[in-house]
């Protein structure tokens, strides 16, 4: 298990992380999601001992990074996956990684095939494609079989193929009962591989939580109505928020589609469709972090 407590990070005046707590549990994925410069890079960093905290803690294991005897062997982590000398090969890289660490070279060759580049383990690294050093980081995160992995945008740069092999093997390995950390701004897919996240923004945590109830906070119900303005307006006097869909439809949120029905009922409106709808993941995100986007556009 990840443990983050009361984690702080300043560089100056500036607050990169704000007294963070959150908890990766072991047997499921977790996402980690959060707007640009929301400090998940940070946060992972110090997670990794790489960076100190100004403040607070972070443990694998109930230890932090600096006190675990064979690190690798206990956490494996993907931060930046071109971080390799360009001349080195694949099958080189990973061995010195193995040899610094105390593991027999023959986990190289198995890493390498787990990861599907077996046929490329004599290939310098400056030659892969972005596809390939992806897996070429992989391959070293597992390299001491650790119970714990970090990973930052795993799936950047994967061709179809490539995505669909990294979302069933990360969900393999926290089937395992594995601690999976995964950090994504790609929103369909951590939708199809976390089992559940924990969002930040501006340092802070915004909410953590199994996946379906982000999609559940989000829902919204679906009126369709010959009388929209005026039952608009009946909602909203009843505590409900309503917005207007592309084709003229009522959005209702702040009350179930059993409420909206009984409203309806007891006021006379007739509906042509009254459907519960759940958010896309995206549309949750959007909306949990639209107060903590550093950088947004214009509105």
């Amino acid at each position: 298990m990840i443990k983050v407590t009361g984690l702080t990070k300043r560089y100056g005046d500036r607050t990169a992380v704000d007294d963070l707590s959150f908890t990766v549990p072991p047997g499921v994925v977790t996402g980690f999601l959060g707007p640009n410069g929301a400090g998940k890079s940070t946060t992972m960093r110090m997670i990794l001992g790489l960076d100190l905290p100004t403040s607070g803690t972070a443990t694998i294991g109930g230890r932090a990074h600096h006190e675990l005897p064979h690190p690798l062997r206990t956490i494996g982590s993907m931060l930046e996956a071109q971080a390799v000398h360009r001349q080195r090969t694949a099958y080189k890289h990973l061995l010195y990684l193995a040899q610094t660490n105390g593991l027999p070279a023959s986990r190289v060759d198995e890493v390498l095939g787990l990861v599907g580049l077996a046929d490329a383990a004599g290939r310098k690294a400056g030659g892969f494609s972005l596809g390939m050093s992806q897996r070429l980081g992989i391959a070293a995160a597992l390299l001491g079989d650790p119970p714990v992995l970090v990973l930052d945008e795993p799936v950047n740069g994967l061709d179809p193929e490539g995505v669909v092999w990294i979302r069933t093997f990360i969900r393999r390995l926290a089937a395992e009962g594995r601690t999976v950390l995964v950090s994504s701004h790609l929103m369909s897919e951590m939708a199809l591989t976390a089992d559940r996240l924990v969002i930040v923004g501006k340092g802070r945590l915004i909410a953590e939580a199994e996946i379906g109830e982000f999609t559940r906070a989000g829902a919204v119900v679906v009126v369709r109505t010959p009388e929209a303005a005026s039952f608009a307006r009946r909602l909203e006097r009843s505590g409900a928020h309503v917005g207007l869909g592309d084709e003229g439809e009522l959005l209702v949120t702040g009350m179930t589609a059993t409420d909206v029905g009984r409203l309806a009922w007891a006021e006379g409106v007739p509906l042509q469709e009254l459907a519960p709808r759940l958010a896309s993941l995206e549309e949750a995100f959007m909306e949990l972090t639209r107060d903590a986007v550093e950088y947004g556009v214009a509105r």
